[in-house]
């Protein structure tokens, strides 16, 4: 169940501009299958699970992002989504929970603060054509509906522009998780008065993409603050329209 109250963000420079905080109760109890138990090392939660896949969830940085590990508990390969700052720590749990891989939502500085030492670490970092000047480095591009492979996990991949041309959001087959970047938050679209964001585009993407695509118990987890789900967000998108952010 989700439980939010409106809170409005009127700062410019925030890559969200509206945020319901809240939670979603999201944890699956499930037979263990080598699972990385994340605890408060480093501050990581564990915020989702099942037979076969797990999220851990950890924020950094100055303004306060989500980085998420998916990790394949049959394997223990992991992908992780954002080597956004704190490298140092980032590090630690990427090593911890067996992170061969990283996968950038979007350019902004504060979702990339930590690629340098990730590829100098020896992982590889995919990120769209887009937004791939935007990085001091990357190693793959991300292609629009493909499947980003973790250990027998899938993470299919939507092209999904507004808040900057290459941002990309991640969908978990076989599961209701959705990881939007800074494209979709409880409350509405992300921030698109960036240099490259536009609103009718990323109204489009979460229209087009997301609401029509998944069911209303998918859950998303947003670059920053607290999860949601289509079903609580896609009532409000005429609001949003109407407002113009």
């Amino acid at each position: 169940m989700f439980l939010a109250e409106a809170k409005v963000h009127s700062d410019p420079f925030s890559p969200y501009r509206t945020v319901r905080t809240g939670h979603v109760d999201n944890i699956e109890s499930r037979t263990p299958t080598k699972t990385c138990q994340s605890g408060q090392v480093d501050d990581v939660e564990l915020v989702w699970s099942n037979a076969n896949a797990e999220v851990h969830r950890f924020v950094v940085g100055p303004v306060e992002n989500n980085v998420f590990v998916v990790r394949c508990r049959r394997t223990g390969v992991a992908t992780l989504i954002d080597a956004a700052n704190e490298h140092d720590r980032l590090l630690r749990v990427a090593r911890r929970l067996g992170v061969t891989s990283v996968l950038e939502t979007h350019g902004h500085w504060d979702h990339i603060g930590a690629v340098t030492e990730v590829r100098e670490a020896g992982i590889d970092v995919w990120v769209r054509d887009e937004d791939a000047s935007m990085l001091p480095g990357y190693d793959h591009l991300l292609e629009d509906d493909t499947v980003h492979v973790v250990g027998e996990l899938r993470l299919r991949t939507l092209h999904t522009p507004g808040h900057t041309p290459g941002s990309i959001s991640f969908a978990l087959e076989n599961t209701p998780l959705l990881f939007t970047g800074d494209t979709l938050f409880p409350g509405g679209p992300g921030n698109a008065t960036f240099e490259g964001g536009d609103f009718p585009t990323i109204i489009r993407s979460i229209e087009d993409r997301m609401f029509r695509v998944f069911s209303p118990e998918t859950i998303i987890w947003p670059g920053h603050g607290a999860s949601s789900t289509i079903g609580t967000e896609s009532s409000h998108l005429d609001e949003w329209i109407e407002r113009g952010w």
